[in-house]
């Protein structure tokens, strides 16, 4: 189960395509923005609001710290693996088979939870915008309904039956994804030139509000800093692990590093100046809605603040109706917008936000396609899987299996628990790849390395160290969701890929890996 997927014979493959090395520092930081700038701020800011109140900003800094120190780790191995820029190829070549299953496994929260996420959050903006221009969906048909499954899955809202926008949206980008529809790059372009203008928008609009609201931020911390050794996921360090969700996809830039002038200058240049400018833009937009609005969390009768994403809270929030406080809003910025006398901005930031939230579904829907088509390919999970389809070309079984997984937890589970649920695998997935970059300068040192991570031995464990953090600051539903899954995926290795491997039988993948969006393997 130690077993390592050759480098060399990695590195063989890379060998066979030559990019252009074209990209420089300004080109990196854009490419970097367009990735980050989206999904989180538009869909998280109420969760955050609900378990941090105002001091929801420093979790945007929290959280945008975490990724820059994990970003460096990333982009050396990123220089070294270009041919699939994925954590799981990466422990693969690295850490070995059990470890690159363990990331592979964890990905699948990322991706296949992370579109869900996504999808409910599209759901909320387009029946806000229905709403607000006189069009009703029933409101069972835009939520799911009061579940509780042990110790997970907890969501929904009394009344609720099935989120059928977020199962629309999700049905719509899987049959893009058989047809083998991909985006072109000029349309990507301007999915993120709207989405960095309805946010543009939106600060310019509230921030000269705050002067006049200062009240709106105290307490700045109302529900404290957080306890990472405790259950709740609440504070400042409970939202900052929610809030991680609003940076995925710096990784971008890591990827990017074959086709970087100068790498070792240019990459660090990127991402620390991409998740810069992006913490920068978020503070500016949690500011913004903190001051033109209030972003105190909702409490109930015996003063104890509502769980973020409860069912209690959605009752709350629907007892309260019209004018609610913005932890009930499910299109945060766009809501703010039409508080504060702006309603014709608002429903133009909510028409941004539905226009260029699909695109990040079938971008995620995209990634975890690939890497179950790897790792199947590899053998460790059933063949069955990598069947291409014989006019699409494209993986049609996984891509229907993920469809269907993303749809059902779209249709009954909230925006801000399938956040953080996708988290939890997202940072276990960085942290070992921060491991695997100090480990590789120990078994490999004279390996070519086109970027060195500064300061590894410095850098390396503060990624992990700020991983463990944020991790153990989700809450327990989400740690122990992660946990299940890890164990599950333990007893599936065991039982069948530790014996079907391909590398246990000395066997290389049959064709070359080749990057497709966000470095996920083609």
């Amino acid at each position: 189960m130690w077993r390592i997927k050759s480098l060399d014979a990695i590195l063989r493959t890379a060998e066979k395509k030559s990019l252009h090395r074209s990209l420089g520092p300004v080109q990196l930081t854009l490419l970097g923005i367009g990735a980050v700038i989206g999904t989180g701020i538009f869909v998280l800011t109420a969760t955050a609001a609900q378990k941090a109140g105002p001091g929801m900003m420093v979790s945007f800094m929290i959280a945008g710290a975490v990724c820059a120190v994990a970003a460096l780790c990333y982009s050396e191995l990123a220089s070294m693996v270009p041919v699939a820029g994925s954590a799981y190829t990466y422990s693969y070549a690295v850490m070995g088979e059990l470890v690159a299953w363990l990331v592979g496994w964890a990905l699948i929260l990322e991706y296949a939870l992370g579109a869900s996420a996504v999808a409910v959050g599209w759901s909320g903006h387009i029946v806000g915008l229905f709403d607000a221009i006189g069009f009703h969906i029933p409101h069972a048909l835009t939520v799911g309904p009061k579940i509780a499954i042990g110790n997970f899955l907890e969501g929904g809202e009394v009344g609720g039956f099935i989120n059928v926008p977020a199962v629309f949206i999700t049905i719509l980008v899987t049959a893009l994804l058989i047809l083998g529809t991909k985006e072109s790059a000029s349309v990507n372009a301007v999915l993120v030139a709207i989405k960095v203008a309805a946010l543009t928008l939106f600060v310019v609009l509230t921030v000269p509000m705050i002067t006049g609201h200062m009240q709106h931020f105290h307490p700045f911390t109302p529900r404290g800093w957080g306890n990472p050794l405790g259950s709740s996921g609440t504070g400042v360090l409970g939202a900052a692990a929610s809030i991680f969700f609003a940076y995925v996809g710096f990784d971008a830039v890591s990827t990017a590093a074959e086709e970087t002038k100068n790498p070792q200058r240019n990459v660090p240049i990127g991402l620390i100046g991409s998740l810069l400018i992006c913490t920068i833009f978020y503070l500016l937009a949690a500011g913004g809605a903190v001051g033109a609005f209030g972003a105190q969390p909702l409490v109930g009768p015996d003063g104890v603040p509502y769980a973020a994403g409860s069912p209690e809270l959605a009752a709350q929030c629907t007892a309260i109706g019209a004018h609610a406080p913005l932890v009930c809003s499910k299109e945060a910025l766009a809501y703010v917008l039409r508080e504060v006398g702006h309603p014709f901005f608002g429903n133009v930031v909510a028409l941004a936000a539905t226009i260029a939230l699909p695109s990040v579904v079938l971008l995620m829907m995209y990634g975890q396609t690939r890497i179950f088509f790897v790792m199947a390919r590899d053998g460790l999970l059933p063949p069955v899987l990598s069947t291409v389809h014989p006019k699409f070309k494209t993986p049609w079984i996984i891509t229907l299996v993920t469809g269907v997984v993303v749809a059902l937890f779209a249709a009954f589970l909230p925006v801000g628990q399938l956040a953080d649920y996708s988290n939890s695998g997202t940072l276990f997935a960085f942290g070992a790849v921060s491991l695997g970059v100090m480990v590789l300068r120990f078994t490999d040192k004279t390996r070519v390395r086109p970027f060195r991570t500064p300061l590894l031995f410095l850098v390396a464990p503060l990624s992990i160290i700020g991983c463990i953090t944020l991790f153990l600051s989700l809450d327990n539903k989400s740690k122990m969701l992660f946990y299940s899954w890890t164990a599950i995926g333990l007893v599936f290795y065991f039982s069948y890929g530790f014996w079907k491997s391909n590398v246990r039988h000395g066997e290389e993948a049959d064709e070359p890996l080749v990057e497709g969006p966000g470095g996920v393997p083609l």
